[in-house]
Parts: structure tokens; sequence; C-alpha cells
């Protein structure tokens, strides 16, 4: 009976170590199959992520030549003998990529035989040129272009995406002050290529919006005061992007890096709406003007909004005004009605002139303020008068056809006197067959309230497409 006793304790000893054994493997396997697809707990002191040995890998192609814009794009790889692989890889510079870019710094033309090579037209539309060029002629703002244009170079090369195009580097021809010998009327000619501006609005003369392409501004630097009570077509669109930027502002997950972008976005847009409130502008659709860098407003004998000015190209020549500044290292831009003109298939995004076959000619001091809604006859009155005083031309200038619709009732007279600019008319009225070169579409259409908000750049790396930031 004692035996059986003994054997029967040894049997289960042995039971609870077997079964004491089982649970402990079993716990060991859970666990380990926690570890590897569970996701792991964060424990009271967070241990640090080891650094990464290898960087992340690029799933897709990536054309380096691409990023160049134009760029003629010559690459080799060099080797020398180094040292061992670990001591090499902790040298800055043991493995170096040299970004090195060659521009050719363009010489301008000086005399009348170089800029009929390009305007062929030019010395026979205008003969009395011949006698305003000469050598000594080019102007400053030409070597000042150019060196705008390598400063930025400079500055972007770390980031080719930015990088001017060979289209946009190779911009301009030349530029010229001229002085005409008998009447001293002074000019400023250049030569250069033509992209298109669609900026402005006038809810007085048109009360809805001719489109918002990409980057668009509803705002020129040609501008003068209201004179109806009409809104701006484009100020519903910014008072909503400002309320968003208000509200996500005021949100207490907003971060500080955020919450400073979007200050100086709110301070941009309430600038914004109190200028669209206040001001009519040029409307790029509708009106015939050119558009300057912004170094060329300063100094003597400077260009200034409400200039005068031509626009050369082919057996034509148009006459114009200055009507809004762009970025100092552009040259050769005009408004959308006067791309069209010049080509019936040019939109915000198709220039009408890509070769520098275009000639600008600009009389700067003759702007007249107040300024007012553009009277083209007015323009052309007095392009004709300043044609004249450099020697005259051997065509008639264009004839520019008001294609803005008459108002549904007549806008109310100013309290100001009219200025010279709009003595014939205080609004241009409509030409009886007057034809629609663009389609007026809704401004609810054109410019949608977004769901989120995004802070715009600076006018000066934001332009259109086709206008002088596009790479």
């Amino acid at each position: 009976m004692g035996k059986i006793r003994l054997r029967t304790w040894r049997r289960l000893v042995l039971l609870s170590f077997g079964a004491l054994f089982a649970a402990i493997v079993y716990r060991w396997i859970s666990l380990e199959r926690l570890q590897r697809f569970a996701p792991t707990e964060i424990s009271g002191t967070p241990t640090p992520e080891p650094t990464p040995t290898r960087p992340p890998v690029i799933t897709r192609k990536l054309d380096t030549a691409k990023l160049f814009n134009g760029i003629t794009l010559h690459s080799t790889v060099e080797t020398t003998p180094g040292a061992d692989a670990a001591t090499e890889r902790v040298q800055p510079e043991s493995y170096v990529l040299d970004l090195k870019l060659l521009a050719h710094v363009p010489s301008p033309n000086k005399t009348i035989e170089e800029l009929s090579k390009v305007s062929p037209e030019l010395p026979k539309l205008l003969p009395s040129l011949a006698s305003m060029v000469s050598a000594d002629s080019v102007s400053p703002l030409f070597a000042q272009l150019y060196d705008t244009k390598v400063r930025m170079l400079r500055e972007d090369l770390g980031r080719l995406d930015l990088l001017l195009s060979r289209h946009n580097f190779f911009d301009c021809q030349t530029v010229l002050q001229l002085q005409h010998p008998q009447t001293h009327r002074k000019a400023l000619l250049l030569q250069a290529d033509m992209d298109v501006d669609a900026d402005g609005s006038d809810s007085d003369r048109l009360p809805v919006g001719t489109g918002a392409p990409a980057n668009f501004k509803p705002a020129t630097s040609y501008r003068w005061q209201k004179r109806t009570d009409a809104p701006n077509p484009y100020l519903a669109g910014t008072e909503e992007r400002l309320k968003l930027a208000e509200d996500e502002y005021a949100l207490a997950t907003t971060n500080p890096a955020r919450k400073r972008e979007l200050r100086n976005a709110i301070a941009e847009l309430r600038a914004e709406v109190g200028t669209l409130k206040k001001f009519s502008f040029l409307i790029g659709a509708t009106d015939p003007f050119i558009v300057v860098p912004g170094a060329f407003t300063h100094g003597s004998d400077s260009v200034k909004p409400g200039d005068y000015a031509l626009v050369v190209y082919g057996d034509a020549i148009y006459p114009v005004i200055v009507g809004d500044v762009g970025p100092n290292d552009k040259v050769g831009e005009a408004s959308l009605r006067i791309a069209r003109e010049l080509n019936t298939l040019s939109t915000a995004y198709n220039r009408p002139v890509s070769d520098l076959k275009v000639t600008y000619i600009i009389f700067p001091g003759t702007a007249e303020k107040p300024f007012g809604p553009p009277d083209l006859e007015r323009i052309h009155a007095r392009c004709e008068t300043l044609v004249k005083e450099i020697g005259g031309a051997s065509m008639p200038l264009h004839k520019w056809e008001n294609i803005i619709p008459p108002s549904p009732t007549p806008s109310p007279t100013p309290s100001s006197s009219p200025s010279p600019s709009s003595t014939t008319s205080g609004t241009p009225s409509p030409s009886p067959s007057a034809t629609f070169a663009f389609q007026i579409g809704s401004p609810a259409a054109s410019m949608p309230a977004s769901s989120t908000f995004t802070p715009r750049s600076s006018p000066a790396v934001t332009r259109s497409p086709i206008r002088k930031r596009k790479p």
C-alpha cells in the first residue's frame, strides 16, 4: 500500500512539472507572436529609434535632365583612388556632385540693321528710327536685366526646378534709349518675345469675370477709384479664402509654423479685399496694355504705368499703354487682348509669339493722371501724335474696337473732374459691330471656394505659366 502511494505521488509530481513546462513554452510562443504582429506599446520612457542605415528607395524613374528646363546637360562621373570604405564614408569630399551652369550673356542689338534682322518691317514702318539708333543707344537696363537673371541663377542653382528656362533667359534682344534729333521726343525700345497677361478686373465695365487662370490676379498696377457700387467679380472668392485662413488660424490644433504662414497670408488677403473694394483695374481680355519689369520703373526717364507705347509686329503697329509691372528678370509681356490680335490661338497658357520678333516702343513720362477707364480713342490719338514726334509711320496705327458689352444701367457720373485720358467718354461706349474675343464666365465658376486654404506665394515667384514665371 505504501509503495502504491509513493508511485502515485511521483506520477503527480511529474505531471505537475510537465504541465508547468507546457505552460512556459506556450507563454513564450505567445509572446513571440505578439512581438512579431502586434504594435509596439509605448512605455513610460520611450526608446529612441535607431538611425536608418539606408535612404528611402525611389520607386519610380526620375529623369534628372527634365529638371533643367531646356538647359543642355553634360554629365560625367570621375573617380580617384581613396582610402578604405569606412574612412571615405565619413569624408564630406569623398562623394561630391559639382553643379556648374555655363550661361552666355547675350550682346544687345545696336544698329538699325541688327534690329531689322529680327523685325524686317521695322525700318519701313518707322522710317526715322534709323536716325535715332546709334551704338551709344544701348540702355543700362539691358545689362541690369541680365545681371538680375545671373544673380537669380546663382540663388536658385540648388533648386534645379526653379532655374530660369532657356526660353526665359534669352527673352530680350535689346533695350535702347532713343531720342529724336529734331523733336527731342524720348522713347525706350525693346525687342523681345510676347507672353500673356490675363490679369485684371473692373466691375463697373464688366460685372462678370473673364476667367481665372493659374496665378491670376484681379488687380493691375494701372488702377483708379471705383465709380459704381457693383462688387468686383473676384471679391467674393477672395473673401472666402480670407475666411478660410482666419478659421484655420483660430484652431487650437494649428501649429506655430503654420500660424506664421497664415498671419502673412491673412494680411495679404485683407489688403487685397480692401483694394478690390476701392479700385477698378484694366482687364487683360479686353484692354490693350503691356507689362514692364519692375526695374524699368525706377531711375531717370523711367517707365511708369499709364505711359503710352507701341507694339510693332509684322507689318502692323498697335497703340497701347503700360498697364502692369512684372518681375525684374523677365521682359516681353502683353495683355490677352493684344495677344489674340497677333495670334487668334493665344490663351492665358499659349503665348502668341515665342521668337524675339516683337518690338515694344515706350514713351516715358507720357502718362496722364488721374487714371480712369481706358479710352481706346484717346489711346489711338495720343499714340498717333507721339509717332509723329519720332518721324511718323508709313501706315496707320491699328484701330482698337471696344468689345465690352454695354452696361444694363448707366454708370453714375464721377464727382471729380474727368481726366485727360477720359475726356472723350467717361466709360468706353460699345461699338455697334462689337464682337467678343473671349468667353465670359461667371465669377463663381472662375474662382470656386476651396474647402482648405493654402497661402499664396509672392507675386515675384508666382507668375502664370505662360507669363514670365513659366519654367
